[in-house]
């Protein structure tokens, strides 16, 4: 006697649930429930001169412990997903009030009256000369300063805002590099401070002093 797919609709439609919050239709202990039930009323119903053929209901019972393992490993996985979130929460929390690098070329101050503005860039090889040069959202140079020759890497520079009267939160900078007559690359790196935290596609999302909001994985530092 051969055994058709199992149809578990029936029993979905008399089974009580013990828990609001729990899905009968997903839980892995729920389903093999059902098989079971199923199985046991085919067995006491099977016509005892065609019995039940033993490979089909080894195969059918192989296949519902691989439903409910697949349905074990989803919820596992989930989980697992639900405490990363939770755990990036946490650590975003901790980083309001830190300053974080994130690409970009904008001047750093530590407040409107500060003097000082401060920058950074990666160079990604050595070079034999390096000039930084402080410009205008409309890209006129204000200042610049010779850094000399410079190994592959990060670097700082200050820049003596002191005689400059325009507005110096619009400021920005950018790094002309050279090895030889060979142009190398820089990229330039803003610092600011966090002061929130957030959530974006499951991702943690930085919001940051001067407006902008980054990605933790685009945080290039934390100082």
């Amino acid at each position: 006697m051969s055994i058709s797919p199992i149809d578990t609709s029936a029993l979905d439609a008399g089974a009580t649930t013990t828990s609001k919050t729990r899905d009968s239709s997903t839980d892995p202990s729920a389903m093999q429930d059902r098989f079971l039930k199923l199985l046991v009323a085919q067995l006491n119903n099977q016509d005892p001169m065609n019995p039940l053929d033993n490979a089909q209901m080894t195969t059918q019972m192989a296949q519902i412990n691989t439903v409910t393992g697949l349905q074990t490993l989803n919820l596992t996985m989930q989980t697992m997903a639900e405490q990363f979130g939770t755990m990036q929460q946490i650590q975003g929390i901790s980083l309001i009030g830190r300053s974080v690098l994130s690409e970009g070329d904008r001047m750093s101050f530590a407040d409107k009256a500060d003097k000082t503005g401060k920058g950074m860039f990666d160079l990604a090889g050595a070079a034999t000369g390096v000039k930084v040069e402080i410009v205008t959202p409309g890209g006129v140079v204000v200042d610049s300063i010779d850094m000399g020759a410079q190994e592959g890497g990060r670097h700082s520079f200050d820049w003596d805002a002191g005689k400059y009267s325009g507005s110096k939160s619009d400021l920005r900078f950018r790094v002309t590099a050279t090895n030889g007559q060979a142009a190398v690359k820089a990229t330039a790196l803003t610092q600011s401070q966090v002061v929130a935290t957030g959530s974006k596609a499951g991702a943690l999302t930085l919001t940051l002093d001067n407006g902008n909001t980054v990605n933790y994985a685009n945080v290039l530092g934390v100082l």
